[in-house]
């Protein structure tokens, strides 16, 4: 194969067993570098893990990669275990961060380890588990970190040098090998040069058909249409609903494919798979995280059939999930971020836009945004598309769990492991003197409430330390011996309370008996647990549990088909599916604590079982897939 020259650069490094960190543009081919890594790791009989930062992005490489490599694949998420010795074992982020702390010995086999979208080191929620991970990697193990654009790379490479003392190589592409081409709609005109923005007359509302139509004269399509909100993807694709941009023979290949998928996925009587039926028949379609995920898988082999010609989605889908398209379009260039809504990041612009000009097709790709000069100024639009993408900035905020671990392994010696984060190598003293006094402060809570005693973790700790991100609530619970007492159904209930967060406004449906008893110990119990944290002044503090989807996992749980579970519920289909599956692995954590008595382990064990059926059946989706 003919490698690019940043390619090669960093295969040269690997060859001589250097740790490397790739950064360059989305789209520019870094893949082809960690396939280098996994078939000479093959070759060499030695395993190699391979980390993604959203499990749909797991799913995505486990197919790819089983293509390619054969039987030599597992996956290994929260929810998924196909195959979990194989040589070349994909996982998310948490878990090779659990492994890392939990079973240590579980990764002798593995000499390398690929950190795929390592910039996620700086997200707010989830950034911390990249971080720790890079922190307790084991010393036998190297790294292959791919990145987006970072102007700070080196700095990221220096600090895992300083902790682990081995040479870290930088490779830098800021060439795309598909160069962008930059538009603009702005009072209903397109214009390809920022500065004629301002000489557009005022008061006209941008047209999206307009758009749409200028795009398809010029030939291009396909086209990704990114969007900031699930409802309004599907109501702009139901906007197009009187174009037609296949041909007769392509329709029928479209609703041949689409039809065979349905079968293969179960979604024949699915509501939301018939809703799409007319749309996907004229080459337009939508795709967010609110759909079922098969249906989403159903619409990303469409797209990548080339039959689709217009895709309304949401970020995800620029992020790691190779599905190129000559144009893209950005709806606004303002979004959420948290609780605030605020101009995009350069980085979350090109990791999006990226996605135009496909490689070895298109000679350039064709980027369109769509300004609205009430909402941004012009100077904020130059700065977004050409301004430096934002530097890596730590997130560490380290969970009950990680800091039970650490004090088990380190005792005293905790306060020693925070001057090796990348937090500390980048932070000024006071934020330093911060992070440590958080730290102490919950290493007191856990000492006050009974989770460390004379140096030790007690059998609450222990239970603690294998719950990440809900340790408090479950822990507390286990000691008063109500996880005990609740049978398959209030386990059931509780696990779903436990990882369900509401949107705004969201309305909580008449509870059952059982939930209202649930609810009740919780809610009692998060008062403590937030009292004493905000004693100890430790942010954020610990969710409370919301009982939103109690009577849909109570359905679920009694047989009910998916349908009928909806009605008891305003949170999306594919949200459901989320919290189930994401149910199911807070209870595979409580089941996997070595104290958990043997009466809970098997009452967890069948609640599971009737949980991870049909469509929440992670596992049955890549099978069949």
């Amino acid at each position: 194969m003919l490698y690019d020259r940043f390619q090669q650069e960093a295969i040269d490094y690997i060859n001589q067993g250097h740790s490397v960190i790739v950064s360059a543009p989305t789209g520019s081919g870094k893949t082809a570098i960690a396939e280098y890594v996994i078939s000479t790791c093959i070759q060499n009989k030695v395993g190699v893990v391979y980390t993604a930062p959203i499990k749909a992005l797991s799913n995505q490489k486990f197919r790819d990669f089983e293509n390619q490599f054969g039987e030599n694949i597992g996956i290994l998420t929260g929810d998924v275990s196909l195959n979990p010795s194989a040589p070349v074992l994909i996982m998310t982020t948490e878990i090779f961060r659990n492994k890392i702390l939990d079973e240590p010995k579980s990764l002798e086999i593995y000499s390398w380890v690929i950190f795929d979208e390592v910039h996620y080191i700086d997200n707010p929620e989830r950034g911390t588990v990249w971080e720790e991970s890079l922190i307790f990697l084991p010393k036998h193990m190297n790294i292959l970190a791919l990145s987006a654009t970072i102007p700070n790379i080196d700095k990221l490479a220096e600090w895992i040098q300083s902790i682990h003392n081995k040479q870290v190589k930088t490779v830098i592409e800021e060439k795309r090998p598909v160069p962008l081409h930059f538009f603009f709609q702005c009072q209903n005109e397109v214009v390809d040069n920022i500065n004629n923005l301002k000489k557009l007359g005022a008061g006209r509302p941008n047209r999206m058909t307009n758009l749409i139509n200028y795009i398809r004269q010029k030939e291009g399509l396909p086209c990704i249409y990114f969007v900031f909100g699930r409802r309004r993807a599907e109501e702009l694709a139901m906007e197009l609903y009187s174009y037609n941009f296949l041909t007769e023979k392509e329709r029928q290949e479209i609703l041949s494919l689409f039809d065979s998928l349905c079968e293969r996925f179960d979604l024949k009587h699915e509501r939301s798979a018939q809703t799409l039926y007319s749309l996907i028949q004229k080459g337009i379609a939508y795709h967010h995280a609110g759909m079922l995920p098969t249906l989403k898988e159903v619409i990303e082999r469409l797209f990548t059939s080339r039959l689709l010609k217009v895709i309304f989605t949401t970020e995800t889908f620029a992020l790691g999930i190779n599905m190129p398209s000559r144009t893209v379009i950005f709806d606004d260039l303002r979004k959420f971020y948290g609780r605030y809504m605020r101009t995009l990041k350069t980085r979350d612009f090109y990791q999006m836009a990226g996605r135009a000009g496909r490689r070895g097709q298109d000679l350039e790709g064709f980027v369109y945004c769509r300004v609205n000069p009430a909402r941004i100024n012009m100077e904020e639009v130059k700065r977004i598309i050409y301004g430096r993408p934002e530097e890596v900035r730590s997130q560490l905020n380290s969970s009950y769990a990680t800091v039970l671990n650490l004090y088990e392994k380190y005792k005293e010696d905790i306060y020693k492991i925070y001057p090796l984060s990348l937090h500390y190598f980048q932070s000024k003293k006071y934020e330093q003197k911060e992070a440590l006094r958080l730290i102490e402060a919950k290493l007191k809570l856990l000492t006050e409430s009974g989770y460390i005693e004379n140096g030790s973790l007690t059998q609450k700790g222990q239970f603690a330390k294998t719950v990440y991100g809900y340790e408090l609530i479950l822990s507390e619970l286990y000691e008063q011996n109500i996880l005990e007492q609740l049978d398959e159904f209030a386990l059931g209930i509780l696990a779903a309370a436990v990882v369900f967060e509401p949107r705004k406004n969201q309305r909580m449906p008449h509870l059952s008996k059982a939930a209202r008893k649930v609810k009740r110990v919780c809610e009692e119990i998060h008062e403590k647990i937030k009292k004493l944290e905000l004693k100890y002044r430790i942010y954020p503090l610990s969710k409370p549990t919301y009982f939103h989807l109690s009577s849909s996992i109570e359905g679920w749980l009694r047989g009910t088909n998916f349908d009928k579970i909806l009605q008891f519920t305003d949170t999306d289909e594919g949200e459901v599916v989320r919290y189930f599956r994401m149910a199911i692995q807070i209870l595979r954590e409580i089941k996997d604590a070595e104290v958990a008595s043997y009466v809970l382990k098997e009452k967890i064990k069948e609640t599971i079982r009737v949980i991870n059926r049909d469509i929440v059946d992670a596992e049955k989706q890549l099978r069949e897939g």
